[in-house]
């Protein structure tokens, strides 16, 4: 069985009431994916914005493997000390990773995050040699529109994390830097200039659909992506 473990921030764990792109591809796996898979990690929980914790399972279809490794307001500075353990308990094959938004924006340069994105990587492959990655660059927020210091940063980083995936990849434990969706618009497939609406849900899981169709010969291309 192959077993994905999706890791990242406020856009990947969703909040109460949403399907979040996980679902989306999980759904995807389903209809194009002709062999066992699942989807681990050590949590479940969606946000609750009225709590102001991770502590919802009101997911707009409950009926999936619900497991990842994401946060609201986490990033690759938070999920490299964690990584490890992870995989060592839930035993990932791929590790889906969508993170870096909430590191330039709040924590750490465009340099010092692709020093913990080379943690990350070092950490998961300790915990399970031949895990597969794959990585999402970021997908520029409301915030890179009006402040140009900020875009900059998040065009520089991405610039970096594609040198060290291409650094960094090995035949055991290949990485993928996935294609940032084309068509990706703030405006009409988010909901607040940053998290994905059910547009934008669709989007980010066809980005790793894709990435893993071309590449691995995973399931298929993504047929819904844009969609509601």
């Amino acid at each position: 069985m192959l077993r994905f473990m999706p890791v990242g921030d406020s856009m990947t764990i969703g909040s109460a009431g949403e399907h979040t792109w996980r679902h989306r591809l999980w759904r995807h796996l389903c209809e194009t994916y002709g062999d066992p898979f699942t989807f681990v990690g050590p949590r479940e929980e969606l946000y609750d914005k009225a709590a102001d914790a991770p502590v919802s399972l009101a997911y707009a279809d409950p009926h999936f493997p619900r497991a990842h490794l994401a946060g609201w307001g986490e990033g690759w500075l938070h999920m490299a000390p964690l990584i490890g353990d992870a995989v060592r308990a839930h035993r990932p094959d791929v590790l889906l990773v969508s993170l870096g938004l909430i590191d330039l924006g709040f924590y750490t340069n465009a340099e010092q995050t692709t020093e913990n994105v080379r943690a990350f990587v070092t950490a998961a492959r300790a915990a399970r040699p031949r895990v597969r990655l794959v990585l999402l660059p970021v997908i520029p927020n409301i915030r890179a529109a009006s402040d140009p210091a900020f875009a900059a940063q998040v065009d520089h980083f991405n610039v970096l994390l594609a040198k060290t995936a291409a650094d960094l990849d090995e035949p055991r434990s290949p990485i993928l830097l996935a294609s940032p969706p084309e068509t990706y618009d703030i405006h009409t497939d988010t909901y607040d200039g940053t998290h994905p609406n059910a547009r934008g849900e669709h989007k980010i899981a066809g980005a790793f659909a894709g990435a893993m169709w071309e590449a691995w010969g995973v399931g298929q291309a993504y047929a819904a992506a844009g969609t509601n």
